[in-house]
This record gives structure tokens, C-alpha cells and sequence, in this order.
């Protein structure tokens, strides 16, 4: 199915501090993403494989959204860097399409 000028960013987040550190920081991360699901705006999120951080598909342009990710108690702290990758989506499966809608 076709999907033009949907705006949607890839969020690449890379831990820059031991795993420790992250897991000591998890439940503010999480709850942040919470918010972020509730809002609308995050599609899907995870850990990266191997565990160097994480990823989180985002609704929006990419101003906005790394505006969003700098308040992200990962990325707030100096326990993670973030890539925000803004591209429009042309195509999608149909159940993927009504999700960026």
C-alpha cells in the first residue's frame, strides 16, 4: 500500500556508559517511552542486538522528534548519544499503513 510524505523518524540510541549505568536509569527511560506511547508518537521500540543501546521508530518530523529525544533520561543524563533519522514513508504493508496514518 502507498504511503506518501508520512513523516517518520528512526531514533538509534547508542549507550555511551556501562550497562550498569543504563539498567540504573531504566525505569525513568521507561517511563518516558510510556509517555511517548500514550501521546501517539512512538510506533515500536527495543534493544539493539548485541545490547549498544536502542531503537525507536517515531512519528513526526525530525526537528520535533529530536526535540523529543533530548528529554529522553537516557539521553538527557550523557548515558546515551541519539540519531535521529527522518525519512518518508512511500510504501508499507497494509496493517503497518493504517498504524502511520
Amino acid at each position: 500500500m502507498e504511503r506518501p510524505n508520512a513523516p517518520l523518524c528512526v531514533v538509534l540510541l547508542t549507550y555511551t556508559v556501562p550497562l550498569d549505568e543504563i539498567d540504573a536509569k531504566m525505569k525513568a527511560h521507561m517511563k518516558w517511552l510510556d509517555a511517548g506511547y500514550e501521546a501517539g508518537l512512538f510506533l515500536a521500540s527495543g534493544r539493539r542486538v548485541p545490547r549498544t543501546g536502542g531503537v525507536i521508530l517515531v512519528r513526526g518530523h525530525r526537528k520535533e522528534v529530536e526535540a523529543l529525544v533530548a528529554s529522553d533520561p537516557f539521553v538527557g543524563s550523557g548515558a546515551a548519544q541519539a540519531e535521529v533519522i527522518e525519512f518518508n514513508a512511500s510504501q508499507a504493508s497494509d496493517g503497518f499503513a493504517e498504524l502511520i496514518a
